[in-house]
């Protein structure tokens, strides 16, 4: 490699630095004013017919009820389901979309939308600006965000929050893995199973966050910088 493409190279990587930086400083701007939000993850390929897309509609409207705003990942199937419910319980609904190369369209029931280019900027304002998460069913980015959550958590690299699965028919055979093979393994605690709830009772999740979380006051749409 020439010594001029060597200092093209790290000229690129110098730059890249203050682009990450301006993307953390621009969400930190644009969020500072949404409220207590409780992030709900879940599938993109859940069509509006689904079993779980009507039951994260209905979920978000009475997490929105009891105080709480709602954040998704700004996209259709499940982010859609639970912005769709905010808005429909006249709770502030945010989207943080995300840039990819088949282009994530946000959906049509969000008030307050930021786009990120970086997965790990977009996961720190879902970290920084939720009180809770909410997991329905969904493929590699919702186990990503639930075990990223639970390392920081149990690493005690952020204060604990209430981790919610809903669907035990989509979670149960995960989470025996989890109680039997990683504790069998001792590749984790016993404990560290009291980190999440899992349930099929929405009563009973919003029931759990309102408990650890308390009844906020609500953000609402015209508030919204």
């Amino acid at each position: 490699m020439s010594e001029d493409l060597r200092c093209d190279f790290r000229q690129d990587e110098t730059w890249r630095v203050f682009r990450i930086i301006s993307e953390f400083v621009e969400g930190m701007e644009e969020l500072c004013a949404v409220g207590p939000c409780v992030t709900v993850f879940g599938s993109a390929r859940l069509k509006p017919s689904h079993k779980y897309y009507k039951k994260t509609v209905t979920i978000a409207k009475k997490l929105v009820k009891k105080g709480f705003n709602i954040m998704t990942g700004g996209g259709p199937g499940i982010m859609e389901a639970a912005n769709r419910g905010a808005q429909e319980a006249d709770g502030l609904s945010v989207g943080l979309n995300i840039e990819l190369p088949f282009e994530q369209a946000s959906n049509e029931y969000i008030d307050k939308l930021v786009t990120f280019h970086y997965f790990f900027v977009r996961k720190v304002m879902f970290l920084r600006h939720s009180v809770a998460f909410v997991l329905m069913p969904g493929g590699f980015g919702t186990m990503d965000e639930l075990f990223e959550a639970l390392t920081l958590i149990q690493t005690k690299r952020t204060k604990r929050f209430p981790v919610v699965l809903i669907g035990k028919d989509f979670w149960n055979r995960a989470i025996e893995w989890i109680t039997r093979t990683m504790i069998r393994f001792k590749t984790i605690s016993p404990e560290d199973t009291d980190l999440f709830i899992v349930t099929d009772s929405l009563k009973e999740a919003v029931d759990h966050i309102v408990e650890n979380c308390g009844v906020p006051r609500l953000a609402r749409k015209g508030q919204i910088i």
